[in-house]
Order: structure tokens, then C-alpha cells, then sequence
């Protein structure tokens, strides 16, 4: 039996025949719920792009979980950030019993650079103590016994325990395994069309093969793809690329013998370094960030990143590339993100994530359910 607010139980409707094109992290996450629920879904996504390719925003992820950290304390965004970290809590879990895990590590740190971002946290560590939530300041003395040592000046830093990061690329193959064994069919293809079936009766995709699919309901998660295929639709959705860059480094091995003493992964300026000693090695560090508008990758801001705007360590300078990809991150243009929109009857828009798309993932899945089974979740 699925643990209470899993959004696992088995819907009060009848089953659904639904198509959801986009193979990132929010289609993903939907089709597998749906799928669990008892629907009959159809996955279609483009042929997987290698990861050194600029490609979809899950793909150039690094799956940080930002939700008590949020700024702000009420609103849609706070509630869809609580839900989801609600439910990946039980999913984790889930899959795990189920022969998937997914690698979460919990923590996050972020480190104060100039005393308005201090004086920032401090505010919101108040704010979030007297809501009852666990967030903590951490010194100048405790940030200095970390290692690797952190990039500085550093002033002090806000920690959140219930925030974290997971590994993208392993909740996206376990999501995919896990909804196929329970009956999803996936198509690797492009949609380059969507019509209505006409009298209510549907929505049917066009595929680059020329294949046409249909089903009662169309979820579209398809990214910065949604707004060529919403060109017809009567709505206001509209998406802007920004770029994100990532490199995957080895570290000096004097530095990955002194060990990690990090709580978790560590935010400086928005860069994110991620600690990822379970890969090949074990001196491994995720290092990444939304740098820039548009989709070409600047050199520059690449630089800027690595070097941590001037404040990378002496660790951090010396270690080596192995790996760098991108990826675009959708953004809503003149809309706050997420994108979730009943667009007509059962055609439904799950976009514009931006940076979030990891952590959102859930609780749009669970939004996505209740729109299928005509029973929506109240997120306004």
C-alpha cells in the first residue's frame, strides 16, 4: 500500500488512455505517476541526446533541491516546493523497495560572500525557526574547519537540512524502468503537430514519421518545445531559453585524501559544487550553474563559473575536467514559473520549470494526475 501523500493511491475514476510528450524529468515523472495510478500512458520523446551535447534542461541538471530555502513563505511556488519535497521523500523510498534507488544526499549549504547575503539569511533562518523549520546559520569558525576548504572570503552561511540534491540521470532511468514494468509504452520521436479529435473525443499527435497517435488526454512537457507545438493554441505561454553549464571534475588527490566534511552540497554566488565521491575515483565534484540568456554557451561565463567569480580555492583551480555538457533551461516569459495550464479540455501544459525542474517534478505530477481524473489540486 502506498504511504499516506504519496499520490500512489489508485484514482477515483476510471482509467485514462494518455500521451505525454517529453522525455525530461517532469514528462517523465508524470508519466510514471499516471502509469502507477492505473492509466494507460504513452511516453513520446526525442532519441536521447549524449550528455556533452546542448540538450534538455533534466539532462544538463545536477538535481539540486531547494525548497525551504525558498524566499518566500506563501504563494503557489512555497506549496508546490513543499508538496514535492514531501513527495520525493516517499518515492525515494518507493523505488528503493522497488529495486531502483536513486542517490539523494541531504544539506545544502550556502555560503555568504558579502555581508548583505548574510544579513539576508540570518532574516530568513528567523523567519523559517519560527514557522518551525530547520534551518541554521553556520560561522565563520565552523565553515573554516570544512574540507575541501570553501571558496572565500566566506562570512558565515545558511544551512538547510531538508533541502538536498539527487542524481538526475539516475531518477530519470529509474522513473522510465519503473513505469515500463508497470505497462508504459515510450516512442522515440518528435512531435511536430497536435489537433483535437474533434466533438471532445480526444487529442491526437503528429510524429516526424508520420505516425498520428491519439488518446483521451495530451500532457505536454515537452520544454522550449511547447511553444512551436502551442502555436495553434489560444494561450498566452511562451518560453525563453536560458543556458546552463556544467562540468563533472577530478580532484588533486592530496585533497580527495583529506576526505569531504561538507554537510552536503555547498552554493557560493549560485554556483553549484556538488560532492560525488561515489563516482569512478571517488574525487569527484559537480560544479554548475544557469549562467546566461539564449542558447549559445559564452567561454567567458564558462571561465567565470570555474573559477567562482574569482574565489575558487587552490583545490579547485587544480582540478581537472572530465567532463562538461549543457543544457536550456525554459523559462516563462512575463509568467512566474512553473507553467501548469489546462489549455482545453484534455490538453494540459507542464513547462517553464526553469531551474526547478528537479525539484518541481512531483508535485507537477501530482497536479498533472488530478487534471487527468478531473480532480484538481487547488495550487492558486
Amino acid at each position: 500500500m502506498a504511504p499516506p501523500g504519496s499520490a500512489l493511491a489508485q484514482p477515483r475514476s476510471p482509467a485514462r488512455t494518455v500521451i505525454v510528450v517529453g522525455g525530461g524529468i517532469i514528462g517523465m515523472t508524470a508519466a510514471w505517476l499516471l502509469q502507477r495510478r492505473g492509466h494507460r500512458v504513452l511516453l513520446v520523446h526525442p532519441e536521447p541526446q549524449e550528455p556533452a551535447e546542448t540538450s534538455s534542461a533534466s539532462r544538463a541538471a545536477l538535481g539540486m533541491l531547494m525548497g525551504q530555502v525558498f524566499h518566500r513563505s506563501s504563494g503557489r511556488g512555497w506549496r508546490l516546493r513543499q508538496r514535492s519535497l514531501e513527495l520525493w521523500r516517499h518515492w525515494l523510498g518507493d523505488l528503493a523497495q522497488r529495486g531502483r534507488p536513486i542517490a539523494y544526499r541531504p544539506g545544502l549549504l550556502f555560503v555568504a560572500h558579502d555581508p548583505d547575503t548574510l544579513e539576508r539569511q540570518q532574516q530568513l533562518v528567523c523567519e523559517r525557526q519560527r514557522a518551525g523549520l530547520p534551518l541554521e546559520m553556520r560561522s565563520i569558525a565552523d565553515l573554516e574547519d570544512l574540507l575541501p576548504t570553501l571558496p572565500g572570503p566566506a562570512l558565515g552561511g545558511l544551512f538547510s537540512p531538508a533541502d538536498g540534491q539527487l542524481d538526475p540521470g539516475q531518477a530519470l532511468e529509474a522513473l522510465h524502468s519503473d513505469a515500463t514494468a508497470c505497462g508504459l509504452t515510450s516512442v522515440e520521436d518528435t512531435v511536430i503537430g497536435l489537433h483535437p479529435c474533434g466533438k471532445g473525443s480526444g487529442w491526437q499527435v503528429e510524429l516526424a514519421t508520420g505516425q498520428r497517435l491519439e488518446a483521451e488526454t495530451l500532457v505536454l512537457a515537452a520544454g522550449l518545445g511547447s511553444n512551436t507545438l502551442l502555436g495553434t493554441q489560444r494561450t498566452e505561454a511562451r518560453l525563453e531559453p536560458v543556458l546552463g553549464q556544467a562540468l563533472e571534475l577530478e580532484l588533486p588527490e592530496a585533497t580527495a585524501h583529506q576526505g569531504y566534511s561538507w554537510p552536503g552540497a555547498v552554493i557560493w554566488q549560485d554556483i553549484n559544487l556538488v560532492p560525488r565521491p561515489d563516482l569512478p575515483g571517488g574525487r569527484r565534484l559537480w560544479l554548475g550553474a544557469s549562467l546566461e540568456p539564449g542558447s549559445r554557451a559564452d567561454p567567458a561565463a564558462l571561465e567565470r563559473m570555474t573559477q567562482l567569480n574569482g574565489a575558487a580555492p587552490g583545490w579547485l583551480r587544480q582540478a581537472r575536467v572530465r567532463r562538461h555538457w549543457q543544457g536550456l533551461r525554459p523559462r516563462p516569459i512575463g509568467q512566474p514559473a512553473p507553467l501548469l495550464e489546462r489549455l482545453a479540455p484534455g490538453l494540459l501544459l507542464a513547462s517553464g520549470h526553469y531551474r526547478n525542474g528537479i525539484l518541481l517534478a512531483p508535485a507537477t505530477a501530482e497536479w498533472i494526475a488530478a487534471q487527468v481524473e478531473e480532480d484538481p489540486v487547488q495550487m492558486e
